[in-house]
């Protein structure tokens, strides 16, 4: 068995190997994709903390490790035809030991809610279940409705001399929800800066009230096989008055427009707001869940 670091051309390899995984224990396809995994390893120090099993020249286990605000996060995966050899152990392993090298007093793990095996690991290593977490789809069938916002509010593309007002309008909005921990401006610039917008057109959006900006949106383009919510936030004074609503219509309308009529986003099952309501409300329904476990650190 050889271990290494990964690389992002290995997003691929992962990819599939995770999808196989989800695959066979949720017993329909899945929709991982190459993208998706170079947005999960976007905070991560692949060269010191990520780990790629390889047996005979296959790859049989991943794991990656990241610190969010004072959490440290180990994810992992493990081939169907690996398990049962100590590699989630080992991952596991290595994530609390880069947790600990780094201080922090809290380790987080994500595990499907199908997945016995797993859970059964982690619990017997003190781990306990903190927070679920849904994946809502929706199948455009047609063009959505026409944003609607009330006079005075205007929806409107983001532009790159607003990263600075999007970020802290982003980071206010929310404040509120369980373990967010908004990055340093230049932090998170360097990581999204370019993302806006591709060849197709913009991504991101903004809801303005006269020279604030009261909401935004951040979308992705293929990934989990179609249109990406990454992120919808509406700040305190203007909620309950369809901004999100109007925002996820937008957002909508532009993978109907790109051939991408399959639209996903994750969302807490217990958001203190009602995004969960929200999402129903425009067709969206939960497809499947993931299990956020925590461990204390001595």
């Amino acid at each position: 068995m050889m271990v290494r670091p990964f690389t992002r051309a290995d997003a691929p390899a992962v990819a599939a190997l995770a999808a196989a995984d989800e695959q066979a224990l949720r017993g329909r396809p899945s929709k991982i994709q190459p993208e998706d995994v170079v947005a999960w390893l976007s905070r991560a120090d692949l060269e010191r903390e990520s780990w790629l099993f390889e047996d005979d020249g296959k790859i049989v286990a991943a794991g990656w490790f990241e610190v969010y605000g004072e959490i440290g996060t180990a994810l992992g995966v493990v081939a169907q035809c690996a398990k049962g050899r100590g590699l989630g152990a080992a991952i596991a392993d290595r994530g609390e030991a880069s947790s600990r090298a780094h201080g922090v007093e809290r380790i987080h793990t994500f595990l499907l809610p199908e997945d016995a095996a797993a859970r059964a690991l982690f619990e017997a290593r003190g781990f306990r279940e903190v927070r679920r977490f849904y994946e809502m789809a929706i199948e455009l069938t047609g063009p959505p409705p026409a944003p609607a916002l009330e006079d005075g509010l205007v929806l409107e593309v983001f532009r790159q001399e607003d990263a600075r007002a999007f970020h802290e309008a982003t980071a206010d909005a929310f404040a509120e929800n369980w373990e967010f921990h908004s990055l340093p401006f230049d932090e998170w610039w360097e990581m999204r800066k370019g993302q806006d917008a591709d060849e197709h057109g913009p991504l991101w959006f903004v809801v303005r009230d006269g020279d604030k900006i009261a909401a935004t949106i951040r979308n992705e383009a293929n990934r989990a096989g179609g249109g990406y919510v990454a992120m919808l936030g509406v700040r305190r004074p203007w909620r309950g008055r369809g901004l999100g609503r109007a925002l996820l219509h937008r957002a909508f309308a532009e993978f109907w427009n790109r051939g991408l009529p399959r639209v996903t986003l994750g969302v807490d099952a217990e958001n203190p707001h009602g995004a969960t309501k929200l999402y129903e409300s425009v067709g969206m329904e939960v497809e499947s869940s993931m299990l956020t476990f925590e461990k204390a650190l001595a």
